[in-house]
Parts: structure tokens; C-alpha cells; sequence
């Protein structure tokens, strides 16, 4: 629910305030100058009145991204803890800005595939860390000063044995037939699905059961996405094989989808091939890795969140899926990072962003 004031943001030892980014339902997002070292950072902070639960997913939130942030296409989280007047907050990365805008011009193919990639092997990392993302979409994949993707907003992330929530968190347009129908909270076919979608989206300007030209009522998209009959993109550049794999992850029964995150991403791999595109690396982490950062049990008892969170290195752990001979290309920003609200009015003067306020 949108507010018509924004909440003054916290005094934080260490950062100076510097704007507000955006409003949520239980949080705000500010942008921050740190002191030491010195950088631009968004915090994330949840409103003075909100309820246990609330508090409990910027927690959730915080430990998914604390166990994921060593990937290259996962957003950084720098730190969490509670405010001196009583508010949680946490520190991530500042990104320039984000795919919500993916409506306003066609990308090219080869930036399409490169982001399924990447973003793909993003999902295959937190799936072997036993982690859902459950809102894989568009608007939460930032771009980082350096032009790389990185996936953002685990506010609604679960862990994968707690697959029967409460609530359903969906974005209908990327969302498979079976969460759309509250038939699941989501599965890693779900998610499969989700990044398809999303590939879908960034070539033809719309998600793939929408109409060109023209926007269903959410009943009416619903409906198309439950019969799944897959409309191609439109496009005279993209190949057929780039159809099939888009195909392949959007099949209405998800035992007929692309087992993992993965097998999608290397469906994608070789259409850059038969493209002669560059083959963009996929940064999967190894067993050891995922034993590491393994989610811990929903049912765990847990106190507020009162010391920081150590952050895991940004170096990847993992195994890349490329050829010998082709080196792994690591990408991450240093500069002014901007993250907003998905679905969230953008604040500030001519600064594109999105971090997911949740809720």
C-alpha cells in the first residue's frame, strides 16, 4: 500500500543520508553515502509500525542474499541489522538500474540470451542452496554500473521443503499455470517457467499470454496462462531454435518443462552457438559450496536481527559450464548503484532502479 509521506529515514552510525528511492507496503528504501569505505549503498528499512511477520521476512530476506551474495548475478547484501529507534534495516549494493522498463524498446538477441544465462544460473545457485525465489521477473533483475544483471528481491524467497506458505506470492504474467491457480507456492518447474517467461519478455516486449498491443484484464491473462498454448515472439531475428527453448520452459505440465534452472540455461547456450554468439558463462557452484550455504530450517527459532551479517566474498565459488579454454568473464560494479521498488513509483531525479520492497 502506497504512503503518501515518506518515513524520516534512520540515523545510522558509519552512513549519511543522502534521498529517499522508494515506498512500499511495510518498507522504505533510501539512498545512503557510507563512510568508511566510501560508497553509495540503498537501505532497505521496515516502517516504525509493522508486525512480526514483516520483520521476519527482511530477516528471511537478509539470510537468503547473505548466503547468495558471493554469486556474480545475485545483488549484494552489505549488511543487516536494527536501527537505534527499533527498525530493521539492511545494506545492499546500489544499482543504476533494472529490465522494468524492458516494454520500451526491443532488446537484441544476443543481450536477451546473455541475461537468460546469467539470471539462470543466478536461480540454479539458490535452488542448490535449497532456496525459491518465487518472484522471478523483469523488474527484479538490476544492471549494475558495469551493465551486468544481477537478480534481485528475496523478500518472498522459501526455503524448498516449505512449499505449502500460507500465501502464494505470484507477479501473474510470469507466474506458471500451477501457481496461478494456487495449486503450488512454487517448485523449481515454477521457476523454470519464470525465467522463461522473463527471456520472453525482455524479446518481445510483453509476457508471453499477453495480446500485442493491448492489456488483458488480470482474469483474462490468468485464463491464456492456464492453457499455455505458446504464441512465438513475433520477431523475424529470433531463430527457431530460440522459440523451441522458450517453448521448452513454458509447458503447461512441469514434468514437461526443463528439469532445472540449469538445463534452461544450457538450452540457451546452444542457441548462442548455432548463433556464433559468444557462449556466456555459467557460474554453477559445486556440492561443497551448497552444503555451506544450505538454508536453514523455516522452524528454527530465531532472534531480531541485531549483529551484522558477514558478506561472502564476491570472487565466484563455483564451476564454470564453458569450455576449457574459455575463461569465465567476472563482472561487477564498484561505481553508483541505485536499487527501487519494483512496482514501486521511482523517487529521485533521472535515476532508473529497482529493489523490491516486498510485501
Amino acid at each position: 500500500m502506497a504512503r503518501s509521506q515518506a518515513l524520516q529515514p534512520p540515523v545510522l552510525p558509519g552512513y549519511s543520508y543522502v534521498r529517499a528511492l522508494g515506498q512500499g507496503g511495510f518498507a522504505d528504501v533510501f539512498l545512503y553515502q557510507q563512510d568508511m569505505p566510501r560508497r553509495q549503498v540503498a537501505v532497505k528499512v521496515l516502517h516504525a509500525q509493522v508486525d512480526a511477520a514483516a520483520a521476519r521476512a527482511l530477516a528471511a530476506e537478509a539470510d537468503a542474499l547473505a548466503a547468495l551474495s558471493a554469486h556474480p548475478s545475485i545483488l549484494t547484501l552489505h549488511e543487516a541489522s536494527v536501527s537505534a529507534d527499533g527498525r530493521p534495516y539492511m545494506v545492499v549494493e546500489h544499482c543504476p538500474g533494472s529490465l522494468r522498463g524492458y516494454r520500451a524498446e526491443p532488446m537484441e538477441v544476443e543481450r536477451a540470451l546473455a541475461i537468460g544465462v546469467r539470471i539462470a544460473s543466478a536461480v540454479e545457485a539458490a535452488h542448490r542452496a535449497g532456496l525459491l525465489h518465487r518472484d522471478i521477473k523483469p523488474s527484479n533483475i538490476l544492471i549494475t554500473a558495469f551493465g551486468q544483471p544481477v537478480l534481485a528481491d528475496f523478500g518472498v524467497a522459501t526455503v524448498r521443503a516449505a512449499g505449502d506458505a500460507d500465501e502464494i506470492a505470484m507477479s501473474p504474467p510470469w507466474s506458471a499455470p500451477e501457481v496461478v491457480d494456487h495449486r503450488s507456492t512454487g517448485t523449481v518447474a515454477s521457476e523454470v517457467w519464470s525465467l522463461a517467461a522473463t527471456v520472453y519478455s525482455l524479446l518481445a516486449q510483453r509476457s508471453p499470454f499477453e495480446v500485442p498491443e493491448r492489456r488483458l484484464p488480470e482474469p483474462q491473462l490468468k485464463a491464456r496462462i492456464r492453457q499455455a498454448r505458446y504464441t512465438p515472439t513475433g520477431r523475424d531475428d529470433v531463430p527457431q531454435s530460440l522459440e523451441d527453448a522458450l517453448a521448452g520452459g513454458l509447458r503447461r505440465i512441469p514434468g514437461d518443462r526443463y528439469p532445472t534452472a540449469l538445463a534452461f540455461a544450457q538450452a540457451l547456450q546452444d542457441v548462442q552457438r548455432r548463433l556464433d554468439l559468444p557462449v556466456t558463462p555459467l557460474d554453477v557452484p559445486d556440492e561443497s559450496w551448497a552444503r555451506t550455504v544450505a538454508a536453514p530450517d523455516p522452524d528454527t527459532p530465531r532472534g531480531p536481527v541485531r549483529s551484522t551479517v558477514p558478506v561472502a566474498s564476491r570472487r565466484a565459488r563455483g564451476t564454470s559450464s564453458e569450455p576449457a579454454g574459455e575463461a569465465p568473464r567476472r563482472r561487477r560494479g564498484i561505481g553508483v548503484l541505485v536499487g527501487l521498488v519494483a512496482g514501486v513509483a521511482a523517487a529521485a531525479a533521472g535515476v532508473a532502479a529497482a529493489v523490491l520492497l516486498g510485501g
